[in-house]
């Protein structure tokens, strides 16, 4: 299994846009998405502009599947005029 862990900071006011556009993508990914066995969008409690999803895949495939889905690619659009900066993104080898 392959684990994601990305960072996510967005702009000051718009967390409510940005949780907006997630809960459409999870949707598509549940619906769509057999090897995405997690997809979990997580807001920091200490800064409200600061998130971080928590994702796993079945396998390499799965994620690619993921990355390539019209779905994620539109959420991506959404969601570029929200962030205040790019994503951290970091891969896992789940043990």
């Amino acid at each position: 299994m392959i684990a994601v862990i990305a960072e996510i900071t967005v702009k000051p006011g718009t967390g409510s846009d940005f949780e907006a556009v997630v809960a459409d993508l999870v949707t598509e990914i549940k619906a769509n998405e057999p090897g995405n066995l997690t997809y979990q969008l997580v807001r920091s409690q200490t800064d409200p502009d600061h998130y971080r999803f928590f994702e796993l895949y079945a396998d390499q495939a799965a994620l690619e599947a993921h990355g390539k889905s019209d779905h994620f690619r539109a959420a991506g659009k959404l969601m570029a005029p929200l962030l205040a900066a790019a994503p951290k993104i970091e891969y896992f080898t789940a043990v």
